[in-house]
């Protein structure tokens, strides 16, 4: 008997003590309100009207990312959308399925003025600025909804840059609104199997008039990111008269076409599959054959390329953007963290070399935060014809600049960040791995590294070496 008392006692024991320690899960608050050197930027940069009205806005969405956008990231991560191929009476249908959270992201993304903000200009030249803070902090968030975003603004640019004309007023109008019900995204369908970043030797779609003056495009898209977009810009060949098209980029031009018919029909669309990718699981990348899909030439015929670069441009800065927001949320929840974990019998925040590490990063995420939005304040200048040649030189080279560092840098720091958590870094529940994979495309996303290199290279040659000089009277 008295054994058994001291076997129970003994369990009970190692029960208490195996139940005395639990990790604490690190919390952020207001993103805008806790991020000092954003605070401190837009006190050193805005006029002081527009920082109040902007201050008031960004602390509001801050408390409105926390209460409504972070669960939603969540639902959209654990339910990534499917393709129904077949209704249930063998009709081909191809719908995209995606999550309400998914869904209820656009419904916020149009309310907070995530793109409409930009063209609004109701600050002028800051109007960029205060969209590009807002998605900084949407970013890391979003659930991925951020890459759409980005290309309904590059769509959005592209038709302002050609004027508005009056048969893309409808649909610029639609995607720069703030009404939920009527706002669009759109797409950037680009990529073919031939393709990737060689656009101009690799893209097979095919244009063909038609008696109304529009066309019907005949070709397969190999990647196309938010494939669930209302419109879409993309790139095809012209056939002449005899069904013969130019190769090479002089060969390209630009179309936009709605992906779906006034019936709510695909637009001579078939969705192939959907990409089984490492990250940005929340969001359709799909695979799609262009069968006779109705579209207008929107770029003088041979002009595409040329005029895909405004829309390029404003889809880097977004990339870049998006490095930067998840270097900061990953280290936000990383030094957190080193406030609450004890180790070695003292809180990790006592450990100089975890501190150091903390250092280093933050080091690399205050310069990148720095470049991007310098960037973004010469876009504003740009827009409202208030910047100087010197300005658009700068601006021409630092963009691909920027998108090249930010998302190498963005890989590394993540990366560290997790590793900062210990084995809890690696665990799938504790939501960091999902930060973690989601960023690894941005150094692929938009041009790599040696692409980007390259873009680098033709603008001090096409400025005849102007923008070096304007760069390093820049940065002295």
């Amino acid at each position: 008997q008295e054994e058994r008392v001291l076997e129970d006692l003994e369990m009970s024991l190692a029960r208490r003590e195996t139940e005395t320690f639990f990790h604490e899960r690190p919390k952020t608050g207001n993103l805008y309100l806790e991020d000092a050197l954003l605070r401190s930027y837009l006190k050193t940069h805005l006029p002081p009207k527009v920082l109040e009205e902007v201050s008031r806005d960004l602390e509001r969405f801050g408390n409105r990312l926390l209460s409504e956008v972070s669960p939603l990231a969540w639902d959209c991560e654990a339910n990534p959308p499917t393709l129904r191929q077949f209704s249930a009476w063998g009709q081909r249908v191809d719908h995209i399925v995606t999550c309400p959270a998914w869904r209820r992201m656009k419904e916020i993304a149009a309310e907070e003025g995530l793109v409409a903000e930009a063209y609004e200009r109701r600050f002028s030249n800051w109007s960029r600025l205060h969209q590009a803070v807002k998605l900084y902090l949407f970013s890391s968030f979003s659930g991925s909804f951020s890459c759409p975003l980005a290309m309904t603004d590059g769509a959005a640019k592209v038709i302002e840059s050609l004027g508005i004309p009056g048969s893309l007023k409808n649909a610029f109008d639609h995607l720069t609104c703030r009404d939920p019900k009527k706002f669009w995204t759109s797409g950037q369908w680009m990529t073919e199997r031939a393709g990737g970043s060689d656009v101009a030797n690799g893209t097979e779609t095919v244009a063909r008039k038609q008696p109304d003056g529009t066309y019907r495009l005949y070709g397969f898209k190999w990647f196309t990111s938010a494939a669930d977009s209302d419109v879409a810009l993309t790139l095809a060949r012209v056939a002449d008269a005899g069904g013969q098209v130019k190769q090479g980029s002089s060969g390209l031009s630009l179309f936009f076409l709605r992906a779906r018919d006034e019936e709510g029909k695909l637009n001579g669309i078939q969705v192939q599959r959907l990409k089984d990718k490492l990250g940005t699981r929340q969001m359709a990348t799909a695979e799609l054959w262009l069968n006779g899909a109705k579209a207008e030439l929107i770029s003088a015929e041979g002009r595409g390329v040329a005029s895909i670069s405004n829309m390029l441009n404003i889809t880097r800065i977004h990339n870049a953007v998006h490095a930067v927001a998840s270097m900061r949320r990953m280290l936000s929840l990383s030094r957190e963290y080193a406030r609450r974990r004890v180790a070695f019998g003292k809180l990790l925040k006592d450990h100089p070399l975890h501190m150091q590490t903390l250092a280093r990063m933050e080091v690399q995420t205050r310069g990148a935060f720095l470049l991007v939005m310098d960037i973004v304040r010469l876009l504003g200048l740009t827009e409202t014809n208030q910047a100087s040649e010197q300005d658009q030189l700068l601006l021409r080279l630092l963009i691909p600049l920027a998108k090249l560092y930010t998302g190498k840098q963005a890989s590394a720091v993540v990366v560290e960040a997790m590793e900062s958590f210990g084995g809890q870094g690696y665990m799938e529940d504790t939501g960091l791995p999902v930060i973690v994979r989601d960023a690894l495309v941005l150094s692929i996303w938009e041009g790599t590294k040696n692409i980007l290199s390259l873009d680098v290279l033709r603008s001090l040659t096409k400025s005849q070496g102007q923008a070096m000089a304007v760069f390093f009277s820049a940065t002295q």
